[in-house]
């Protein structure tokens, strides 16, 4: 694939998302910035999703088997020839100048490695979605302003992460801290390459302008199921497995540990516990496959920036939740 003369190439995962395709493409082809190549990696697709890109003539990857959203990705992101990428949900409608703002954004400056757009909820556009990617001492990832009113969150901020469903990232970083991580294969894994790039002295920004409707869960169906908690409970370890020196997992441990009970008696309440753990034994079982970050001692100061940050991620969160059941109540 070449995006030869282009700034951006926009990789597209896909699953079985055939109803999605023809909105997302016509959202692109109104795009104020044409600066971009666009490049769908078909996860084994049996919906009709392959003749459908193959009729429309646009340039593709098809791989034979489903190898999750990191496996697409970086099949996209090594495929690309272009200084940065996008890669962008196929349940998504970007709005105009979503490509322009998130250029801008990230041309700001060369540690910025990632870029989170503003996005909103495809079906109640007065709520967010998500304002970037948030990650906590209690080892909790979370959606930063999902389900307030999608007219805050107007003010460009430093993240933990950026939300890979609709993020611009710098292409040539990924060589420097690594690609996606294919042994998560689905659920934190933007999480996962954003903390890296902290501990690397990179920045994940929020671009306020760069707005995005997301309809959620397009490939798994749902917000919770058996296969999606079971996975993001065993990639929730190796998060912290391979991001954490030993000093700071001792550190955190109890928080973490906390943080694992809430999540098992929420889980129980509706009906997913034994996935729950299930998913929290294959992670202790199988993190030491994991390639951890080596300790340096030259990232010293972004180890307690990180942590500076779990803290500040923790107290936003209870605030967030705070805003949220008030709004219920107050319904």
């Amino acid at each position: 694939m070449s995006g030869q003369g282009k700034k951006v190439t926009i990789v597209i995962p896909n699953y079985n998302g055939l109803s999605f395709m023809e909105p997302c493409f016509k959202a692109l082809e109104r795009q104020s910035c044409r600066d971009f190549a666009v490049l769908v990696v078909d996860n084994g697709s049996t919906d009709g999703s392959a003749e459908w890109l193959r009729a429309h003539e646009i340039p593709a990857l098809f791989l034979e088997t489903n190898t999750g959203f990191s496996g697409a990705v970086n099949r996209g992101i090594r495929a690309a020839d272009t200084p940065y990428v996008i890669l962008l949900n196929n349940d998504t409608e970007p709005h105009i100048h979503y490509v322009r703002e998130l250029l801008r954004a990230i041309e700001r400056s060369p540690r910025i490695f990632s870029v989170s757009s503003k996005m909103i909820q495809f079906y109640s556009r007065d709520k967010m979605d998500d304002a970037g990617d948030m990650y906590s001492l209690l080892g909790w990832a979370y959606q930063r302003g999902v389900g307030q009113p999608s007219s805050g969150y107007t003010k460009p901020c430093r993240v933990f992460a950026a939300c890979a469903g609709a993020a611009i990232y710098r292409r040539e970083l990924f060589e420097k801290i690594g690609y996606f991580d294919e042994m998560h294969f689905a659920y934190l894994e933007d999480i996962d390459v954003g903390y890296r790039a902290r501990i690397a002295g990179y920045d994940n920004v929020y671009c306020p302008t760069a707005v995005v409707y997301h309809v959620g869960s397009g490939t798994s169906g749902s917000k919770y199921n058996s296969f999606k908690v079971k996975l993001a409970a065993r990639n929730n370890v190796y998060l912290n497995y391979k991001n954490m020196p030993l000093l700071q997992l001792v550190l955190n441990a109890l928080p973490i540990g906390l943080g694992m009970a809430v999540k098992f008696g929420f889980f129980k309440k509706i009906g997913f516990a034994k996935d729950y753990a299930e998913g929290v034994k294959e992670g202790f079982a199988t993190a030491g496959k994991c390639r951890k970050v080596p300790f340096r001692w030259k990232n010293l100061f972004h180890y307690v920036g990180i942590e500076a940050e779990l803290i500040w991620g923790t107290i936003l969160y209870v605030w967030e939740f705070g805003r949220r059941r008030m709004g219920k109540w107050r319904k």
